[in-house]
Protein backbone atom coordinates (compact mmCIF):
# COMPACT_ATOMS: atom_id res chain seq x y z
CA UNK A 1 0.00 0.00 0.00
CA UNK A 2 1.35 3.69 -0.86
CA UNK A 3 -0.02 7.22 -0.63
CA UNK A 4 -1.11 7.08 -4.20
CA UNK A 5 -3.19 3.50 -3.61
CA UNK A 6 -4.66 5.22 -0.30
CA UNK A 7 -5.82 8.00 -2.01
CA UNK A 8 -7.90 5.88 -4.46
CA UNK A 9 -9.46 3.88 -1.95
CA UNK A 10 -10.67 7.06 -0.34
CA UNK A 11 -12.14 8.12 -3.12
CA UNK A 12 -14.02 5.49 -4.35
CA UNK A 13 -15.69 4.83 -0.81
CA UNK A 14 -19.43 4.02 -0.45
CA UNK A 15 -19.22 3.53 3.37
CA UNK A 16 -21.48 5.65 5.48
CA UNK A 17 -25.06 6.06 3.30
CA UNK A 18 -25.75 9.63 4.92
CA UNK A 19 -22.44 10.94 4.20
CA UNK A 20 -22.42 9.88 1.17
CA UNK A 21 -26.09 11.25 0.10
CA UNK A 22 -25.03 14.84 1.94
CA UNK A 23 -22.07 14.98 -0.23
CA UNK A 24 -23.94 14.16 -3.38
CA UNK A 25 -27.10 16.83 -2.64
CA UNK A 26 -24.76 19.65 -2.02
CA UNK A 27 -22.67 19.20 -4.92
CA UNK A 28 -26.06 19.35 -6.60
CA UNK A 29 -28.33 21.91 -5.25
CA UNK A 30 -24.81 23.93 -4.75
CA UNK A 31 -24.60 27.49 -2.97
CA UNK A 32 -25.44 30.40 -5.25
CA UNK A 33 -22.32 31.73 -6.00
CA UNK A 34 -20.68 28.45 -7.33
CA UNK A 35 -23.96 27.50 -9.54
CA UNK A 36 -21.39 27.25 -12.32
CA UNK A 37 -19.00 25.18 -10.89
CA UNK A 38 -19.02 21.44 -10.94
CA UNK A 39 -18.79 20.06 -7.77
CA UNK A 40 -16.07 17.28 -6.19
CA UNK A 41 -18.55 15.52 -4.25
CA UNK A 42 -16.72 12.61 -3.64
CA UNK A 43 -14.49 11.72 -0.41
CA UNK A 44 -11.81 14.22 -0.25
CA UNK A 45 -7.73 12.71 0.44
CA UNK A 46 -5.34 13.73 2.12
CA UNK A 47 -2.82 16.18 0.42
CA UNK A 48 0.66 17.42 0.72
CA UNK A 49 4.35 16.16 0.64
CA UNK A 50 4.63 12.63 1.11
CA UNK A 51 7.65 13.18 2.77
CA UNK A 52 6.65 15.94 5.05
CA UNK A 53 7.94 16.38 8.77
CA UNK A 54 4.69 18.51 9.67
CA UNK A 55 1.66 16.49 9.66
CA UNK A 56 -1.77 18.20 9.71
CA UNK A 57 -4.95 17.05 10.87
CA UNK A 58 -8.46 18.59 10.44
CA UNK A 59 -12.29 17.27 11.34
CA UNK A 60 -13.74 16.96 7.81
CA UNK A 61 -14.29 18.21 4.30
CA UNK A 62 -16.36 21.68 4.23
CA UNK A 63 -19.49 21.50 2.24
CA UNK A 64 -18.72 23.91 -0.32
CA UNK A 65 -15.26 23.98 0.27
CA UNK A 66 -13.18 20.59 0.15
CA UNK A 67 -16.68 18.77 -0.90
CA UNK A 68 -16.37 21.61 -3.92
CA UNK A 69 -12.86 21.69 -4.52
CA UNK A 70 -11.98 18.24 -4.23
CA UNK A 71 -8.85 19.37 -1.95
CA UNK A 72 -8.55 19.55 1.55
CA UNK A 73 -9.02 23.04 3.74
CA UNK A 74 -9.43 24.52 -0.25
CA UNK A 75 -12.05 27.23 -1.00
CA UNK A 76 -13.69 27.91 2.30
CA UNK A 77 -12.64 30.63 5.01
CA UNK A 78 -10.61 27.93 7.46
CA UNK A 79 -8.46 26.85 4.12
CA UNK A 80 -7.47 30.83 3.70
CA UNK A 81 -6.54 30.87 7.46
CA UNK A 82 -4.68 27.23 6.87
CA UNK A 83 -2.70 27.98 3.70
CA UNK A 84 -2.26 31.32 4.61
CA UNK A 85 -0.21 30.40 7.83
CA UNK A 86 1.50 27.83 5.53
CA UNK A 87 2.90 29.76 3.30
CA UNK A 88 3.69 32.98 5.47
CA UNK A 89 6.35 29.82 7.29
CA UNK A 90 7.23 28.43 4.36
CA UNK A 91 5.33 24.89 4.19
CA UNK A 92 3.55 26.39 0.98
CA UNK A 93 4.45 27.85 -2.61
CA UNK A 94 0.96 30.30 -2.05
CA UNK A 95 -1.34 31.48 0.20
CA UNK A 96 -4.13 31.31 -1.84
CA UNK A 97 -5.80 28.07 -2.48
CA UNK A 98 -8.71 27.80 -4.61
CA UNK A 99 -8.48 24.51 -6.12
CA UNK A 100 -7.09 20.96 -6.18
CA UNK A 101 -6.22 21.93 -10.49
CA UNK A 102 -4.21 24.89 -9.43
CA UNK A 103 -0.50 24.96 -8.64
CA UNK A 104 -0.26 24.99 -4.76
CA UNK A 105 2.29 22.85 -3.81
CA UNK A 106 3.21 21.69 0.48
CA UNK A 107 6.64 21.89 0.98
CA UNK A 108 7.09 19.16 4.34
CA UNK A 109 4.03 19.18 5.24
CA UNK A 110 1.13 17.17 4.85
CA UNK A 111 -3.11 17.27 5.46
CA UNK A 112 -5.43 15.28 6.02
CA UNK A 113 -9.16 14.82 7.96
CA UNK A 114 -9.92 12.45 10.56
CA UNK A 115 -13.43 12.20 8.19
CA UNK A 116 -13.31 12.29 4.42
CA UNK A 117 -16.66 13.49 3.28
CA UNK A 118 -18.13 16.22 4.52
CA UNK A 119 -21.02 15.75 7.30
CA UNK A 120 -24.14 17.82 7.78
CA UNK A 121 -23.19 20.71 10.00
CA UNK A 122 -19.98 19.77 10.16
CA UNK A 123 -21.05 17.07 12.71
CA UNK A 124 -19.25 13.13 11.69
CA UNK A 125 -20.90 10.65 14.00
CA UNK A 126 -18.66 7.87 16.35
CA UNK A 127 -19.84 5.44 13.72
CA UNK A 128 -18.88 8.08 10.85
CA UNK A 129 -15.61 8.83 12.52
CA UNK A 130 -14.68 4.90 13.08
CA UNK A 131 -16.35 3.88 9.45
CA UNK A 132 -13.27 6.37 8.11
CA UNK A 133 -10.69 5.33 10.68
CA UNK A 134 -8.68 2.60 8.54
CA UNK A 135 -7.86 5.54 6.04
CA UNK A 136 -6.50 7.70 9.52
CA UNK A 137 -4.18 4.85 10.82
CA UNK A 138 -2.79 3.68 7.46
CA UNK A 139 -1.93 7.03 6.18
CA UNK A 140 -0.08 8.21 9.52
CA UNK A 141 1.65 4.62 8.51
CA UNK A 142 2.37 5.77 5.48
CA UNK A 143 4.06 9.03 6.66
CA UNK A 144 7.11 7.94 7.36
CA UNK A 145 8.88 11.17 8.14
CA UNK A 146 6.62 12.95 10.07
CA UNK A 147 8.36 14.73 13.43
CA UNK A 148 5.42 17.21 14.27
CA UNK A 149 1.65 15.98 14.44
CA UNK A 150 -0.67 19.62 14.77
CA UNK A 151 -4.31 18.33 15.72
CA UNK A 152 -7.04 21.13 14.98
CA UNK A 153 -9.73 20.61 17.06
CA UNK A 154 -10.22 18.19 20.07
CA UNK A 155 -11.94 15.43 17.91
CA UNK A 156 -8.54 15.43 16.15
CA UNK A 157 -6.56 15.39 18.94
CA UNK A 158 -8.19 12.63 20.60
CA UNK A 159 -8.27 10.47 17.22
CA UNK A 160 -4.41 11.26 17.01
CA UNK A 161 -3.99 10.08 21.06
CA UNK A 162 -6.50 6.85 19.76
CA UNK A 163 -4.04 6.06 17.25
CA UNK A 164 -0.77 6.47 19.37
CA UNK A 165 -2.23 4.28 22.11
CA UNK A 166 -2.61 1.34 19.21
CA UNK A 167 0.89 1.73 18.29
CA UNK A 168 1.32 1.02 21.82
CA UNK A 169 2.18 4.74 23.16
CA UNK A 170 1.51 6.35 26.85
CA UNK A 171 -0.84 8.66 25.84
CA UNK A 172 -1.44 9.51 29.89
CA UNK A 173 -1.82 13.26 30.51
CA UNK A 174 -2.24 14.30 27.27
CA UNK A 175 -5.13 16.81 27.12
CA UNK A 176 -6.44 19.11 24.64
CA UNK A 177 -6.03 22.99 25.08
CA UNK A 178 -5.08 25.62 22.30
CA UNK A 179 -1.05 25.95 22.33
CA UNK A 180 -0.81 22.97 24.42
CA UNK A 181 2.52 21.43 22.89
CA UNK A 182 3.86 17.45 23.71
CA UNK A 183 7.40 16.37 23.26
CA UNK A 184 8.04 12.51 24.12
CA UNK A 185 11.54 10.66 24.68
CA UNK A 186 10.34 7.87 22.85
CA UNK A 187 10.79 8.58 19.17
CA UNK A 188 7.46 9.51 18.63
CA UNK A 189 6.74 12.98 16.76
CA UNK A 190 5.61 15.80 19.19
CA UNK A 191 2.06 16.31 19.25
CA UNK A 192 0.74 20.42 19.30
CA UNK A 193 -2.76 21.17 19.62
CA UNK A 194 -4.97 24.10 18.05
CA UNK A 195 -8.39 25.46 17.98
CA UNK A 196 -10.01 24.76 14.67
CA UNK A 197 -9.77 27.83 12.22
CA UNK A 198 -13.26 27.39 11.57
CA UNK A 199 -15.59 29.68 10.94
CA UNK A 200 -17.42 29.78 14.11
CA UNK A 201 -13.10 30.30 15.80
CA UNK A 202 -12.24 33.26 13.88
CA UNK A 203 -15.00 35.43 13.41
CA UNK A 204 -15.99 35.06 17.14
CA UNK A 205 -12.16 35.75 18.35
CA UNK A 206 -11.69 32.88 19.73
CA UNK A 207 -8.93 32.36 17.77
CA UNK A 208 -7.35 35.13 16.39
CA UNK A 209 -4.12 35.39 13.70
CA UNK A 210 -1.50 36.27 16.43
CA UNK A 211 -2.99 33.19 18.60
CA UNK A 212 -2.76 31.17 15.48
CA UNK A 213 1.01 32.50 14.07
CA UNK A 214 2.01 32.02 17.33
CA UNK A 215 1.27 27.99 16.99
CA UNK A 216 2.99 27.81 13.22
CA UNK A 217 5.85 29.71 14.79
CA UNK A 218 6.53 26.65 17.76
CA UNK A 219 6.01 24.15 14.56
CA UNK A 220 8.82 25.86 13.08
CA UNK A 221 10.69 25.60 15.91
CA UNK A 222 9.95 22.21 16.75
CA UNK A 223 11.30 21.15 13.04
CA UNK A 224 14.38 22.67 13.39
CA UNK A 225 15.31 20.99 17.03
CA UNK A 226 13.47 17.65 16.85
CA UNK A 227 14.78 14.61 15.44
CA UNK A 228 14.13 11.08 15.78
Amino acid sequence: MNLQELTERIISCEACPRLREWCQEVAEVKKAKYKAETYWGRPVPGFGDPKARLIILGLAPGAHGANRTGRVFTGDESGRWLYGALHEFGFATSPDATHREDALQLVDAYINNIVRCAPPQNKPTANEIQSCRPFFTEELRLLTEKRVVLALGKIAFDNYKSFMKEEGHDVKGLTFAHGACYTFDDGRPALVASYHPSQQNTFTGKLTQAMWYEIFHNVRQLLNTTTI
